[in-house]
C-alpha cells in the first residue's frame, strides 16, 4: 500500500499528486504512535532474543516506557525461570512525585503469570535525579520480602529520570 501526497502548485493553484517519501511518512505519523511502535519493536526483540541478560537492553526497554511520563508510574517486568520476559505491566500510577504501591498486588500478578523473577522500574517525572529516595528503598524491600515468601526473586529495581537510570542491583541496594 502506497501513501500519496497532494501538493498545490504555487503559481496556478492546481494540485499535483505524488507518491509519499520518507519525510512525508514522518510528518504524517504522530510522535505518540512512533513511540508505541518503538516499544512494540523493542518488546518483540526482547521476547525473541531469549533470556534477557543484558542490563543495557533492559534499561533501554524501561526508558522507552517511562522516561516521558508526567506522573510516577511503576512498571513490573515478569520473567520465567529461563529469564525470558513473560509480560511487562504498568501496575501503579501516581502523582508528579509519588505513587501508591501495593506489594500484595505485585505478588498476586506474579503468581497469576507463574513468574520466577521480577524487575521493578519507576520514573521520577521531575527528571532531576534518578537517585532512589528512602521511600523507594523501603517499598522495594517490602516488595522483595513479599515476593520471597512465594519463592519469587526480585532481581532489580530501576529508577528512571529522563534518559538516566539507577539500578538497585548495581548499587548494592538489593
Amino acid at each position: 500500500m502506497n501513501l500519496y501526497v497532494r501538493t498545490q502548485a504555487p503559481l496556478c493553484g492546481a494540485y499535483d499528486l505524488r507518491e509519499a517519501c520518507l519525510d512525508d511518512y514522518r510528518k504524517a505519523i504522530p510522535d505518540e504512535i512512533k513511540l508505541e511502535l518503538a516499544k512494540e519493536l523493542l518488546e518483540g526483540q526482547i521476547r525473541e532474543s531469549g533470556p534477557l541478560t543484558s542490563p543495557e537492553l533492559m534499561k533501554t526497554y524501561i526508558c522507552t516506557h517511562l522516561s516521558c511520563k508526567e506522573r510516577e508510574h511503576m512498571l513490573v517486568l515478569f520473567f520465567d525461570s529461563a529469564l525470558r520476559l513473560i509480560k511487562s505491566e504498568v501496575m501503579f500510577k501516581g502523582t508528579i512525585d509519588a505513587a501508591s504501591v501495593y506489594p500484595r498486588e505485585i505478588v498476586k500478578r506474579a503468581l497469576e503469570l507463574n513468574t520466577a523473577s521480577c524487575v521493578l522500574a519507576h520514573n521520577h517525572p521531575s527528571q532531576h535525579s534518578c537517585e532512589p529516595s528512602n521511600a523507594d528503598r523501603r517499598v522495594t524491600r517490602k516488595i522483595a520480602d513479599a515476593l520471597e515468601t512465594v519463592d519469587i526473586k526480585l532481581t532489580d529495581h530501576i529508577v528512571v529520570a529522563g534518559s538516566n537510570t539507577c539500578s538497585f542491583a548495581e548499587r548494592g541496594f538489593l
